[in-house]
């Protein structure tokens, strides 16, 4: 099922790389509502739909996720782990945006269940083809249904493929 509306999460402490990556997306004409947390802690409460994120008519659940990582109260790691430990939620796809090379920070994000790691690029023009293909390729996806809330609807899998892994069934 394609989204009927496409809502980025963006998780950027620093007000800068925020303004750039707003930019980027702007200067690809994203169909997309943009919501921005400026950490970990801020993400997981909107992912959650607590405190100020509590409406989520206003708040949609995102479509995708793109998070920094080194990040102060709670980073992206932490981000990546909630959606990991989260089976009934969306699919959200979450893709790092970071400065960090670091071998162990890409190993660890991609064991956490990210999408894609991407080392910030240095040049606006770079960010914004980044920005392209992630947004392109997750709009062309196909996601299963969910609720407002972010949960995904019950399937049934009776004669289907699915009913092949029935540890599924109770998440599914």
């Amino acid at each position: 099922m394609k989204r009927p509306k496409f809502t980025i999460l963006v998780v950027e402490d620093d007000p800068n790389d925020r303004f750039l990556i707003q930019r980027a997306i702007e200067a690809n004409g994203v169909p997309a509502e943009l919501r921005v947390a400026s950490c970990g802690e801020e993400a997981i409460a909107y992912l959650k739909g607590e405190r100020q994120f509590a409406d989520r008519a206003l708040y949609q659940y995102p479509s995708f996720l793109l998070t920094d990582l080194k990040m102060s109260c709670g980073d992206g790691l932490s981000v990546l782990a909630f959606l990991k430990s989260t089976p009934n939620s969306a699919i959200v796809p979450p893709v790092v945006l970071s400065a960090s090379g670091d071998l162990d920070d890409i190993k660890k994000a991609y064991m956490l269940g990210a999408s894609a790691y991407f080392i910030k690029p240095h040049q606006n023009d770079a960010l914004q083809r980044i920005i392209k293909v992630l947004v392109d390729f997750w709009m062309l996806c196909e996601v299963p249904e969910v609720d407002e809330a972010g949960t995904r609807r019950l399937t049934e899998s009776a004669g289907k493929l699915g009913e092949r892994f029935p540890q599924l069934l109770a998440v599914a």
